[in-house]
C-alpha cells in the first residue's frame, strides 16, 4: 500500500444512531469520492445549498461539540469523533450523506467508525496527499487555558493537560504520536460529563440523546458506567481525540508539534484560525512517497486493510 497517495473509502458505509444533543434518531453514510474532492457533508434532508465543509472557518460553535455552517445557515454538528477518525484512517476524500442537523453519538468515541471503516477497506489513488507544514510558533490562551503549536520535522505530537477539581478526573496528561503510535486508547476513549453538570447541561437544551451508553459519567469519585473505564487515561484521551478531529477542519494533515492544557473545540478552532491569518505560518507541500521516508497516517489503524 502506498501511504502518502490519496485514499477514499471501497464502498459505502452506513451509520444509524442517537444524536447526543437533539436527541433525533440520524442515518449516516459514508460514500467513496474521487482525489482532490476532500471532506464535504450533505444534507440530504434538504433539497437545496445543503453541503456543508468542514472549515475552520465554516465552525459556528464550539460549545459541547463541534458544529460547521454553510452560508445558508445549513449546520452539520458534533463533527468531531468522525473526523478524527478519517484523520487516524488517513482518508482524504469522503461524501458524508447525513439526513438530520447532528453526526450520530454511537459509543461516544471514535471506535464503531474505526471499525466500520476498516471492514469497508480503501481505495488508493496514485494522486500524491498534501499536508500542512508549520512555520512558526503559534500561541492562544485564555486565562490558565492555552494551546500552542510550533514546528516539527516529520511527526505530529499531541501533548495535552487537563485538570479537573473533581477527584475522580483530577490531572491527567498524555503525549501522543498521532503517525507513529498505537492510538487504539484515543479512538476508544468515550464523550464525559460530570453527574451535577448534567441538569444544567439539559436546561440549555443539549445533550438529549445522552445516556450511559454513550458517555461516561462521573459522580464525585465514582463512574457510573458498568463496565468502568476502558483506560486508564480516557478522559484526557478523549479530548486528544475531540483535538485530532478539530485540526482536520484544516483541511489536511498537519505536521506540527502541539501542546494543549485545558483545552477544548474553541482553543483548537481560535489556534487554526489564528495559523491561518498569516501565510507566513505554514506551508502547504505535496508529498511524493519517493521523497518522504514517513507515513503520515497511522498505519496502526491500517493492520487489517493492508
Amino acid at each position: 500500500m502506498s501511504y502518502l497517495t490519496q485514499k477514499t473509502i471501497k464502498t459505502n458505509v452506513s451509520f444509524k444512531g442517537i444524536a447526543l444533543h437533539s436527541g433525533h434518531n440520524v442515518n449516516l453514510q459514508i460514500k467513496p469520492a474521487e482525489p482532490d474532492f476532500g471532506i464535504v457533508f450533505k444534507r440530504i434532508d434538504l433539497k437545496t445549498n445543503n453541503l456543508v465543509y468542514p472549515n475552520f472557518m465554516n465552525v459556528t460553535n464550539t460549545s459541547l461539540n463541534t458544529t460547521i455552517e454553510n452560508e445558508y445557515g445549513v449546520k452539520v454538528s458534533t463533527i468531531e469523533h468522525l473526523m478524527g477518525a478519517l484523520f487516524g484512517l488517513g482518508i482524504d476524500n469522503a461524501l458524508i450523506e447525513i439526513d438530520n442537523e447532528e453526526v450520530p453519538i454511537l459509543d461516544g468515541s471514535a471506535k464503531i467508525f474505526i471499525e466500520k471503516i476498516i471492514s469497508a477497506g480503501l481505495k488508493i489513488s496514485d494522486k500524491s496527499i498534501k499536508i500542512i507544514k508549520i512555520n512558526n510558533e503559534i500561541k492562544y490562551s485564555e486565562g490558565e487555558r492555552f494551546i500552542s503549536i510550533k514546528p516539527s520535522t516529520l511527526t505530529l505530537d499531541i501533548d495535552f493537560e487537563l485538570k479537573y477539581s473533581n477527584q475522580r478526573i483530577g490531572n491527567q496528561r498524555n503525549v501522543v504520536k498521532v503517525y507513529e503510535d498505537d492510538l487504539t486508547d484515543i479512538f476508544n476513549s468515550r464523550t464525559f460529563c460530570l453527574y451535577e453538570d448534567i441538569e444544567l447541561i439539559k436546561k440549555k437544551g443539549l445533550a438529549k440523546g445522552g445516556s450511559l451508553d454513550n458517555a461516561v459519567v462521573v459522580d464525585q469519585e465514582k463512574i457510573l458506567n458498568p463496565g468502568g473505564l476502558r483506560n486508564e487515561k480516557e478522559f484526557v484521551n478523549h479530548k486528544i481525540l475531540d483535538c485530532i478531529g478539530d485540526l482536520y477542519t484544516s483541511g489536511y494533515r498537519i505536521v506540527a508539534s502541539i501542546k494543549c492544557s485545558r483545552g477544548g473545540h474553541y482553543l483548537t478552532n481560535q489556534l487554526l484560525r489564528k495559523i491561518f491569518q498569516n501565510k507566513d505560518n505554514f506551508s502547504i507541500l505535496e508529498i511524493k512517497e519517493k521523497n518522504l521516508p514517513h507515513t503520515l497516517i497511522n498505519r496502526n489503524l491500517l493492520r487489517s486493510i493492508a
